[in-house]
């Protein structure tokens, strides 16, 4: 019994880890999530073609057919993430019954619910209530867990909720100013359009989204400095959310790419053990370089005298006997910050590709400034020294365990 349930944990963990980690995890977890990633799109885009009526008619069992297949998918998808959210970070203290009910009543619990359940509804309700099948559009709501830009919009909204909330007051207290104001200026001459200070607030809201329908224009002298001054009042409210939104939505794709960068060193054998402020410093010695598609990074025989972390964009290493291809997170030349190495692969560009450099001779003088950084990483190159080449600085065990 305990094998089997050791087994069902460890089932249990890689199913969390091909669902969550994506992108910047193994082969297989950037193939589950590309794949979920193009069925999100084409059942969008199928979603969307079927409420043209020819489109409908002609192809309906497409739209069907793919429709159905979306559905044993993404169902399956929401049982499968029920089950491995004991292994969710934040529910991993809770009992596994409670962490699956805490991962059913989250936002993205909801949202994939939301994805599966009109359409098994369909099944049972009159064909007049399956209007609601319109709710499959939800989908689109699932990119975010794959889309690092949607999640970093998501992420600055949740941020400054409050400011915006407060945008929001000023907005609502601005239109009933504005209006109160057109009110007592034109109701003597509109009185349909103006007589109330509610009527008048259509106009304010109107000239303050800067939308001006034109159904509703004063026309006195006063009415039309009142607007004036109105519609100055726009410009500032539409660039105060914007500008509070733009600086957040920056502050978060900055943070997701330190987040992201950190990850990347943090899971370097070389540098395990190390505690966050050693690995901060690490960071401030990597430097940027992009490379296009087709350019050699590094040649075989080179002397090598930096390791490389692979921020966007893949490369493809060629072996003696074999090409092995890398890409976001993975790193490689490692061995190259211990030793003064020749290269032992060549390493070329795929795609365009942004690379982090990390030079030997600032890891060196790190080393030499702070004696515990070259302590604990001295410790991890006398563990690993038996599996390294002596004379390469790309190892076939270090590749595959990149992977």
């Amino acid at each position: 019994m305990p094998h089997k349930e050791n087994r069902a944990i460890a089932w249990r963990r890689h199913t969390y880890d091909i669902l969550e980690h994506g992108p910047i995890g193994a082969s297989r977890m950037r193939v589950v999530s590309r794949l979920l990633i193009l069925l999100i799109v084409v059942n969008l885009v199928a979603v969307v073609l079927e409420s043209v009526p020819r489109y409908e008619r002609d192809y309906g069992r497409v739209f069907f057919a793919i429709e159905m297949v979306s559905l044993v998918v993404f169902t399956a998808e929401y049982l499968l993430r029920i089950w491995a959210a004991v292994e969710y970070a934040p529910y991993r203290h809770f009992a596994p019954i409670k962490a699956r009910l805490q991962f059913i009543i989250s936002a993205s619990g909801i949202i994939d619910l939301i994805s599966v359940l009109p359409f098994w509804f369909a099944f049972f309700v009159p064909s007049e209530l399956r209007v609601f099948l319109i709710f499959r559009i939800v989908r689109f709501l699932k990119l975010a867990r794959y889309s690092p830009a949607i999640r970093s919009l998501l992420d600055a909204l949740y941020s400054e909720r409050r400011a915006l909330f407060g945008c929001v007051i000023i907005l609502v207290g601005t239109a009933l100013i504005a209006a109160s104001l057109m009110h007592l200026a034109e109701r003597g001459v509109q009185p349909d359009k103006l007589g109330t200070i509610p009527d008048a607030m259509w106009w304010a809201i109107a000239t303050l989204g800067t939308i001006g329908y034109g159904d509703v224009v004063p026309v006195t002298p006063l009415g039309k400095i009142i607007a004036s001054v109105t519609i100055f009042a726009a410009l500032i409210m539409i660039a105060l959310p914007v500008g509070i939104v733009a600086t957040a939505f920056s502050e978060q794709i900055h943070r997701r790419d330190f987040v992201v960068t950190w990850s990347m060193v943090a899971r370097v054998p070389l540098f395990a053990g190390l505690d966050a402020g050693e690995i901060g410093d690490i960071l401030r010695l990597l430097r940027a370089q992009t490379v296009d598609s087709g350019d050699v990074i590094v040649r075989r025989g080179d002397p090598a005298h930096s390791m490389y972390f692979i921020a966007e964009g893949e490369v493809e290493i060629a072996m003696k006997g074999r090409n092995v291809k890398l890409g976001v997170g993975h790193f490689f030349g490692e061995v190259a910050v211990l030793d003064r190495v020749r290269r032992s692969a060549t390493v070329t560009a795929i795609g365009r590709t942004r690379l982090l450099i990390l030079d030997a001779e600032d890891l060196h003088a790190l080393m030499e400034r702070e004696p515990r950084i070259a302590e604990r990483i001295n410790e991890t190159v006398l563990s690993r020294r038996e599996i390294l080449e002596p004379h390469g600085d790309i190892v076939a065990d270090e590749i595959e365990a990149n992977r």
